[in-house]
């Protein structure tokens, strides 16, 4: 009787059995060309979340900390022409004492105009001047907000988008392992592996990338808003005690 017995190497081969490296970095370089460039998206944008992430939680620290003792100065000092002149004199601005200073600027513009014309209706100029203060208070405090909030945006696009970036590469790899197992005509697990290993880790690195995006992009919304109000409730004490300052001059 004919051995019918299947060697070892001939069993292994009808297994499908080759040599695939499936450690993370095995993973990406024997991806396939396509998933490995959305592996290579998904990277940059985890680096340029992580770098924004890194410079807002420095910025936000930072303004506070320069807020609190702007405030601070503020309401012991003297007069605030004295302040005023301390302030421009020190240089250097953030949101509140941009704010401040484009106030006081357009608050002794107009005080001028009043002594150069002589007008003698001192109350519905001071009321002219104030509605005018505000609105420009307002308009720096925007084009502040404007220069913190750089950043936001994308950290927010990366959190919503980064799975769905993942989700396509992972139907890449899973197309690749039905193409694998019809080329081979064999299903076993050393032919599907490779596919399905790619595809979960182009899943995985879409995840790391929307869920730091995600959690710092809701954080950093609430600090912006915490600051804002910050700023909102210094201008609206700021032209009340300006209105009494100059119906007081």
């Amino acid at each position: 009787m004919a051995n019918t017995a299947v060697s070892p190497v001939t069993a292994t081969e009808l297994a499908g059995n080759v040599n695939h490296d499936l450690s993370l970095i095995g993973l990406f370089m024997n991806a396939d060309p396509l998933v490995m460039l959305i592996m290579v998206l998904l990277i940059l944008m985890s680096l340029l979340s992580w770098a924004i992430i890194i410079d807002k939680q420095y910025t936000f620290k930072l303004l506070n900390h320069k807020t609190s003792k702007f405030e601070e100065d503020f309401w012991s000092a003297e007069s605030l022409d004295n302040f005023y002149a301390r302030v421009t004199k020190k240089g250097g601005s953030h949101p509140i004492a941009a704010m401040f200073t484009t106030a006081m600027e357009e608050f002794q513009k107009s005080q001028k105009n009043v002594r150069r014309t002589g007008t003698a209706s001192d109350d519905a100029i001071s009321a002219e001047t104030m509605q005018r203060i505000q609105q420009m208070m307002m308009v720096t405090r925007n084009r502040e907000l404007d220069k913190v909030e750089k950043g936001l945006g994308f950290l927010g696009s990366a959190g919503s988008s980064a799975p769905f970036i993942g989700l396509f590469g992972t139907v890449i790899g899973i197309m690749n392992s039905f193409t694998s197992i019809a080329g081979n005509n064999n299903t076993s697990l050393a032919v599907v592996a490779p596919g399905i290993a790619e595809a979960l880790f182009a899943t995985a690195i879409g995840l790391f990338v929307a869920i730091p995006a995600v959690l710092a992009y809701n954080k950093y919304s609430q600090s912006l808003g915490r600051f804002t109000g910050r700023l909102d409730d210094f201008s609206v004490e700021f032209v009340a005690l300006l209105s009494r300052q100059g119906r007081g001059r």
